[in-house]
């Protein structure tokens, strides 16, 4: 809570128009491009990481498609995680999140401008119609970020099992399965401390229908799992 408090501060006079700006965008989607509002985030996450005093590095950006249509999978530490990613990825990104997050000022006007989807995760028929819908959107050409341990570890960088079933949402969509290890993604926003921190995304080489298909989910599953976790490793 001490950086969230530091973020706000430092930011306190730019924070009503950048609230009022993604408001405003998020309202009249077909006025701004996903790329524009994409991009006007993108600046503001950027300044306040680093009024916040977290810097983040990104690795292996060059694994991420030239073209548009495919699904980053990240392992899930915190609530950083979304700011890291987006301040890391140059291609605008749509988000799965939690239904009950989707509801908190600010993330909800934020979601609205990324067109991201609400899920009820207690809704096990609900949750499959949102992966349905996930991958129509993508084979129209969108890009998506899903976690697939369904919630955030809480033991730091190790990750919990992933769920197989967001592996749905690639196989039926055929796109580009994108890895992506967080490293550290927890500490600017559980450690109680303004301290300087550094947050690693690193972009895994991206895994192609021709690579999954014919495989269950759940070993897509625990392939992605696996190569994220390695990473991790070799990174801390």
């Amino acid at each position: 809570m001490k950086r969230i408090f530091l973020m706000i501060t430092t930011n306190i006079l730019h924070v009503p128009w950048w609230f009022y700006k993604i408001d405003k965008m998020g309202k009249n989607l077909q006025q701004y491009s996903e790329e524009e509002r994409y991009r006007y985030l993108r600046r503001i996450l950027r300044r306040v990481n680093r009024r916040g005093r977290v810097k983040v590095l990104t690795y292996g950006a060059e694994n991420i498609p030239k073209t548009n249509g495919f699904i980053l999978f990240p392992n899930h530490q915190g609530l950083f995680d979304m700011l890291a990613i987006i301040e890391s990825c140059p291609k605008p990104l749509g988000v799965v999140i939690k239904k009950e997050a989707s509801q908190w000022i600010l993330v909800k006007q934020v979601i609205r401008l990324l067109e991201g989807i609400p899920m009820d995760r207690a809704d096990i028929r609900s949750s499959m119609e949102i992966i349905k819908e996930m991958a129509a959107q993508v084979k129209k050409g969108r890009n998506f970020v899903i976690f697939p341990e369904g919630t955030r570890s809480r033991k730091g960088n190790e990750i919990l099992a992933f769920k197989a079933g967001t592996f749905k949402s690639a196989v039926k969509a055929g796109c580009p399965i994108i890895p992506v290890a967080l490293v550290n993604s927890f500490r600017p926003f559980d450690v109680s401390s303004v301290q300087k921190e550094t947050v690693q995304v690193h972009f895994l080489k991206a895994i192609y229908p021709e690579q999954y298909m014919g495989l269950k989910t759940s070993e897509i599953a625990d392939l992605v799992h696996d190569r994220i976790q390695e990473e991790i490793n070799r990174n801390i």
